[in-house]
């Protein structure tokens, strides 16, 4: 087994520039949760409030921009291993910002549709925040760097989705006009406090045939126990769309939520997630190893998946929601085990074929839970389950941890 050693910054971590990502990362999920409880209420308005029709347009707005995605995360994850990290942060940032501005100008469907398509293109800062981290952290604390990126994406979560509950009550496009302000604050922040951290000499040759969607795959390959991860990944994060790609129309539907009740409970699922990711994942994988809380944290993803899928009251999903939460242990467990078995300059590499592996999930996930989802709820269908999306997403689950147990032997 190859394992990567850690690049000489490496071992005096920065810990000021772990904040500014921290805090860049914040920003970023805040703009982005901001919209969440009253996109799939704009796509319904357009559609003259048909819910059936509505959950399949939206699964199509998902698959587009998990497409935009997929072919050009891998493209900005080669480019910030030849130019470095900051400058493609900051350029995503602002494609971000005047997106969110493009989609509350948005005077159709088609509009939205296009700016969706941008979102998909500039929304590549994450995987590149994830290099970033690589860069700078020894490959021992990757798991706590990571878990406090989690940790980061909870907190967005936190005042995100709840925020735009409540400025979507007042206004359904004041929500995107937020989200583009803080976007686009979060550039200015970036251009004067953010430095690099991938050097010169530490910096790789621009290629397109790695750079492109296939070309970064084979990254995957190259060793036995990362293609094997990249196939649990896989399973995880198709079985993860279920949540942005459903859960406001589920619960919508199901129990008769509305923005802001959708808001406060994601506002929950947040605060779960940065507790998990934040406080629990470090002293998890000390003690355990990344491989146990790799498993535990999908264990609970099946349990709280189906438990969503099940409960007939809408108060049920909070009971549950703390479990489903502690199955973001999972995602800085496997990447830092992920990230020992590349070298420095393959760093970004790496984070845009995981990028790509959600672009992939990004693109079937949609479509097949608000289909799956659409049918179930259809007058006249062979079955009447709204939960059927989300015990779909507990038998993907199911899969990825019995795939992990033996690539993780």
């Amino acid at each position: 087994m190859t394992v990567a050693s850690a690049p000489p910054e490496a071992t005096q971590p920065r810990k000021a520039a772990i904040a500014f990502i921290f805090v860049t990362v914040v920003i970023d999920v805040l703009a982005m949760g901001v919209v969440i409880p009253v996109l799939p209420s704009l796509v319904e308005g357009f559609l003259g409030g048909d819910t059936a029709r509505a959950a399949a347009y939206y699964g199509l707005f998902g698959t587009v921009w998990a497409l935009m995605q997929f072919v050009c995360s891998p493209i900005l994850g080669s480019l910030s291993d030849h130019v470095g990290r900051r400058p493609v942060i900051l350029i995503s940032c602002l494609g971000l910002g005047l997106d969110y501005v493009f989609m509350a100008l948005a005077p159709s469907l088609g509009w939205l549709f296009v700016g969706r398509v941008i979102s998909g293109i500039t929304s590549a800062s994450m995987a590149t925040a994830m290099a970033y981290i690589a860069d700078v952290t020894p490959i021992e604390k990757r798991a706590g760097s990571f878990g406090m990126m989690g940790a980061a994406f909870g907190l967005g979560f936190v005042i995100g989705p709840a925020l735009g509950g409540l400025l979507g009550s007042v206004d359904p496009r004041l929500p995107f006009w937020f989200s583009a302000g803080m976007a686009l604050a979060n550039t200015l922040y970036g251009f004067f406090v953010l430095p690099e951290s991938l050097t010169p000499d530490r910096r790789s040759a621009f290629s397109w045939r790695k750079a492109n969607p296939l070309g970064s795959l084979e990254l995957l390959r190259s060793h036995h126990e990362l293609f094997g991860l990249a196939g649990v990944m896989t399973l995880y994060y198709l079985a993860h769309t279920v949540l942005p790609s459903m859960f406001v129309l589920y619960a919508g539907y199901r129990y008769g939520w509305d923005a802001r009740t959708v808001g406060i409970t994601l506002a929950i699922v947040g605060v779960c997630a940065m507790i998990v990711q934040g406080v629990l994942v470090k002293p998890l994988v000390a003690r355990f190893g990344e491989r146990a809380t790799l498993l535990a944290g999908l264990t609970c993803g099946i349990i709280g998946f189906t438990a969503y899928s099940l409960v007939p009251e809408g108060w049920m999903i909070w009971l549950f929601t703390p479990v489903l939460a502690c199955m973001g242990i999972f995602g800085p467990s496997v990447q830092a085990l992920m990230s020992r078995r590349v070298q420095p300059h393959e760093q970004g590499k790496l984070q845009g074929a995981n990028a790509s592996i959600m672009g992939i999930t990004g693109m079937v996930g949609p479509a097949l839970f608000t289909q799956s989802f659409s049918r179930s709820i259809t007058p006249g269908g062979p079955v009447h389950w709204p939960g059927t999306p989300f015990f779909l997403a507990g038998l993907l689950v199911f899969s990825a941890l019995v795939l992990a147990s033996r690539v993780t032997r």
